[in-house]
């Protein structure tokens, strides 16, 4: 696994668990507003490649917080992407950890093979705009039919999940949101969270904008006409 960073401590990212945070290095989107670029970036990733943390250290840092953490959050960049990803997640719930993993949705393949075989508690993944933007906001590697292919997945219900949505009022604009919400349909669970300026991967984004409070609370009412439970992260 190619492991760019961990976060030993969190309350916030595994729904009722005490975590640590790993994140894994590359990504097959080059999302402009993106907080990460170091983690996506090839040549970004190329200048912190001496920090990398090998998989062996990971491991002993998890043995020895047996007891102490209950989940592991797998992040990046974008984990799906990694080829080792699956023998990692054994090891790691082999020392009795659960796993929440996070994913853009481009692979549906590795999510569909990871939750037949019972390997995540809890998956999070990213809806960005409405499919038909999706290349024009994320990059050419995205595929609309994927996408989509992993929304389906995880609104079987077979693993628990959320969706989580990054609002730009220069993006998600209402006919977006109007086709956004519609493609939600029947899912359980979203987080809307606001846009934050400052560093960005792409640095036009950091002209953009936030929507209020008042704007978030009328689109999360729009949302919650097709999905069971929305919430704006904050709240």
């Amino acid at each position: 696994m190619l492991i760019s960073g961990i976060q030993k401590f969190t309350l916030l990212d595994f729904p009722e668990k005490i975590a640590c945070i790993i994140f894994t290095g590359g990504c097959n989107y080059r999302c402009g507003f993106c907080h990460n670029p170091e983690f996506v970036l090839p040549e970004k990733l190329a200048k912190i490649s001496k920090n990398f943390i090998q998989e062996g250290a990971v491991l002993n840092f998890l043995e020895q917080r047996r007891g102490l953490l209950q989940g592991v959050v797998i992040t990046g960049g974008e984990p799906t992407i990694m080829p080792d990803l699956e023998n990692f997640i054994v090891k790691v719930r082999d020392l009795g950890f659960a796993v929440k993993l996070d994913s853009n949705g481009n692979r549906p393949e590795v999510l569909r093979s990871l939750i037949a075989k019972g390997l995540v508690d809890y998956i999070a993944m990213d809806f960005k705009t409405s499919l038909p933007e999706y290349q024009a906001l994320v990059g050419k590697w995205a595929d609309e039919k994927k996408i989509l292919e992993s929304i389906d997945i995880l609104k079987e219900g077979k693993v628990e999940y959320e969706f989580r949505t990054t609002l730009i009022r220069e993006v998600h604009t209402p006919p977006i949101l109007q086709v956004m919400s519609k493609t939600m349909s029947g899912a359980k669970r979203l987080y809307l969270q606001a846009f934050r300026s400052g560093i960005t991967l792409d640095p036009a984004f950091k002209d953009f904008h936030s929507f209020t409070a008042d704007e978030m609370e009328d689109i999360a009412k729009l949302f919650r006409e097709n999905v069971e439970e929305v919430f704006v992260r904050g709240e």
